[in-house]
Parts: C-alpha cells; structure tokens; sequence
C-alpha cells in the first residue's frame, strides 16, 4: 500500500471519485435547489453551505428553479442522475409530488427557507409570521394607522404566513392595511402603481412593509423617482437585505434573515 501510494503521488495521480463511488456508495456530492442564486439571500446561503460542505468533504452542486415547477423536478432528476448523496431544496409551487417521489425514493431531503403543507419532510425556516407581527407591533407604536404591505401574489406557505402573520397583529393594533400582491413578470411596475394608489388615497402618515428585498428594492426606485424622502416621507421596513440598500442616500430598516 505504501508503494503504491508513493507511485501516485509520484505521478501527481488524482483518485477518480466515480471509481470510489461505487465502492464507498458515496458521491461526495451534495444537489441545493433554490428560487433564485441572483437574489443576495440565496446566494449567501449557498456560499455558507458550500463553505461547511467543503469542511466535511463533500462538493455542492447548485442550481436555480426559477420558480419554475419543471425546472425544479428537472433539476432533482439531474442531480439523482449524478448520485448525489442528498438534497437541499427551496420548494416552489406545484412541486409536492416531485419531492414526495424524492421521499419514496428514501433520497435524503431537507427544505430550506420554504416549506410545503402536504408533504411531510423535514426543514429549516424562519418564523415569518411572528416576524411580520414584530414588524406591525413596531408600526403601530410609532402610530401609523394606515400601513402598506407589499407582498406577492403566491401560493407559497412561507409568504402567505409573512402576511397573514401581519394581517392578523394589524387587526388586533386596529391598524388599516393597504396590500399591494404582484405577480413575478413584472414586479417593478406592479409595486409602483401600488404605490401610486397609496400615496393618493389617504393623507395619514405613510409607512410601508415590503416583504421581500426585491420588493423593497422596487419600492425604493419609485420613492426615488417620485422625491418621495424617507424616513420624512415615508417610513419603511423590509424582509432580508440586499446590497442594494447601500446605493440609497438613506439607511433602511430591514429584517435580517439568519444564515
């Protein structure tokens, strides 16, 4: 063994991982699924797991679904054609039947960020909706009676709890919501004619929540373009950061997401 060791590394010999794959059973590969590697969030998280992956050995392989129920079964089948060892996913709509074939399977699964409601399998998420009920909470004790959300038109658990966690606090603040849900095709212009119609309707203190830093990011183009100041103006909050909020000539409040 100790000859045949010194002859490899004579010859700057490289182990094939597939070879020893098939003796081990292991590929040292791992598969993460997210929304969008674009998005400062996901991208984040997908350096600090590939960071502790590296530590124990193992490579991560990364790819986007886009939101795209399709794609993210493509990219599951993609990943099991390369024996990966296990899964980290951000689940998109329509996508139970993919990882419950996944669990059939006994392929190790684990949801990260997000969250499905018929599928049993286990995940790591925040808890969006005391998050959101912290965020009216705050709002209400600065005493804005008329607040802005701005949220997605989805179908997605972990966002329906984001606002349904601030409805629920707002009625109990006796608080007023203005919601403005856009779809993913055109979030720029969906959120400032939203905010058009705020800012028209009402002459109260003007305070808005955006529950996604694309949203937010959004939102602060149009205060922009509209001379709309904050915090004078207007005060705002958002859900996770972006380096975005760096390029505004004012700091933003914002909900950090752990990693």
């Amino acid at each position: 063994r100790e000859k045949i060791l010194e002859i490899a590394e004579t010859i700057n010999y490289i182990p094939n991982k597939m070879a020893r794959s098939l003796k081990t059973n292991k590929s040292k590969l791992i598969g993460l699924i997210v929304a969008d590697i674009s998005n400062d969030f996901y991208s984040g998280m997908a350096r600090y797991i590939e960071d502790e992956a590296m530590k124990l050995g193992y490579t991560l392989l990364i790819g986007s679904s886009d939101e795209n129920p399709a794609k993210f079964k493509k990219l599951t089948e993609l990943f099991s054609e390369q024996q990966v060892d296990g899964m980290i996913i951000a689940p998109v709509m329509d996508s139970d039947e993919t990882v419950q074939k996944l669990i059939n399977d006994q392929f190790p699964v684990v949801t990260v960020d997000r969250y499905l409601t018929h599928t049993a399998v286990a995940g790591v998420r925040v808890n969006n909706d005391e998050v959101s009920e912290e965020v009216c909470r705050f709002l209400a004790g600065k005493k804005f009676k008329e607040i802005a959300y701005v949220g997605y038109d989805t179908r997605l658990p972990h966002l329906l709890d984001r606002q349904q966690g601030f409805e629920q606090q707002s009625e109990k603040e006796k608080v007023q919501i203005q919601k403005i849900l856009v779809g993913l095709d055109n979030i720029a212009g969906e959120v400032h004619q939203g905010l058009d119609l705020y800012f028209q309707n009402s002459n109260n203190r003007k305070a808005v929540y955006f529950s996604s830093n694309k949203l937010a990011v959004a939102g602060l183009a149009y205060f922009i373009q509209k001379n709309i100041r904050v915090p004078e103006d207007v005060s705002v909050i958002a859900f996770d950061e972006t380096d975005a909020y760096s390029l505004f000539p004012v700091e933003i409040d914002y909900i950090q997401q752990p990693l």
